[in-house]
């Protein structure tokens, strides 16, 4: 099978398109034809091998990974002896990241806990695009940020993936106005997503402003804690599901504190991978949320578009295809 192959931490051109052995499903483990990927900050710094603690996982010199790819849609091809949710032929989406990953590839045989059914009205295309950063926004508005109907939220970072179905989550859950942040060039994707205002961070830096917010959703972590509780309402929360290394351990050493000493709450999202996956499903049944996508792009294309995704001008999710039947099933 073809795949592509993470051969040393370094540069784009440390992934490379080869043809490997296809794997063959163990006793707990389902076989999958995937049919589409995506690009996510787990493969951007699995292939740098950086911030340092993802060599403590993945192997300290070499990366022990040898395929990346967080996420996958695909159909079951086979289903090990111990499996009982799949049989050959269901559509499946899922986050696979603490499964081995693997999603670079035509197949990728994964535990069956880290899959679900795909709705039939989503595609594989928009079903690869939604488990991580899915899990993300969910989990960072509703179980660690609380929001409230009538509350005003801003989001960091709004014109990507976790941004763009972030803002049509708060919505959904009552928010009184969503504020994106974001560059220029995306303010359109996110209007059309839903968002009330926008701000061109490369302008104006939103915590130096007179605005408050009830929640701040930060999918960037660029900048000072105390810059963030600065502008969040009294009982405001600030919560982050990624950034830069030095800003999410300011957060992980004073979030307890800032809860004790003062009325404002600061946390990171620990995130429970495919936990609410089936709560996606019924909002997608009921056309309340769809991905943006960027893209479709094919699996040999991905150490180029890697580069692309590294520069953070990407607008929603970046997807792969990948062979077999396309990614629109």
């Amino acid at each position: 099978m073809k795949a592509i192959v993470l051969t040393q931490y370094g540069l784009a051109d440390a992934l490379q398109l080869q043809d490997v052995e296809k794997p063959i499903p163990k006793a707990d483990e389902v076989a999958i034809a995937v049919r589409a990927t995506t690009l996510n900050d787990w493969d951007w710094c699995l292939m740098r091998g950086t911030p340092f603690y993802i060599r403590l996982f993945c192997g300290l010199r070499t990366p022990n990974v040898r395929i990346p790819g967080a996420e996958i849609a695909g159909r079951v091809e086979a289903v090990g002896s111990k499996v009982t949710k799949f049989e050959p032929g269901d559509a499946v989406y899922g986050d696979i990241s603490e499964a081995g990953f693997g999603g670079f590839a035509e197949y990728v045989c994964i535990k069956e806990n880290a899959l679900a059914l795909k709705p039939e009205r989503m595609s594989f295309i928009e079903a690869a695009a939604m488990p991580h950063a899915a899990m993300l926004a969910i989990q960072g508005l509703r179980d660690e940020g609380h929001l409230q109907a009538g509350e005003k939220v801003l989001i960091n970072g709004a014109g990507g993936g976790v941004g763009t179905l972030g803002i049509q989550l708060a919505k959904l859950m009552g928010a009184a106005e969503v504020t994106g942040v974001d560059s220029s060039d995306k303010f359109e994707l996110m209007r059309a997503y839903g968002c009330d205002r926008v701000i061109d961070y490369q302008k104006e830096d939103f915590t130096a402003g007179g605005d408050r917010y009830d929640l701040i959703l930060d999918t960037k972590t660029n900048r000072s804690l105390f810059k963030y509780l600065r502008v969040l309402h009294p009982n405001g929360r600030y919560v982050t599901v990624g950034g830069t290394t030095d800003r999410l351990i300011q957060t992980l050493l004073l979030g307890a504190s800032i809860r004790k000493f003062s009325n404002k709450d600061a946390r990171i999202v620990t995130l429970n991978p495919n936990q609410d996956l089936e709560y996606v499903n019924e909002l997608v049944e009921a056309s309340k949320v769809h991905p943006a996508i960027d893209g479709p792009y094919q699996l040999e294309e991905i150490p180029k578009v890697i580069h692309y995704f590294g520069t953070g001008k990407h607008k929603g999710k970046v997807v792969i295809t990948v062979g077999h039947e396309g990614g629109m099933a």
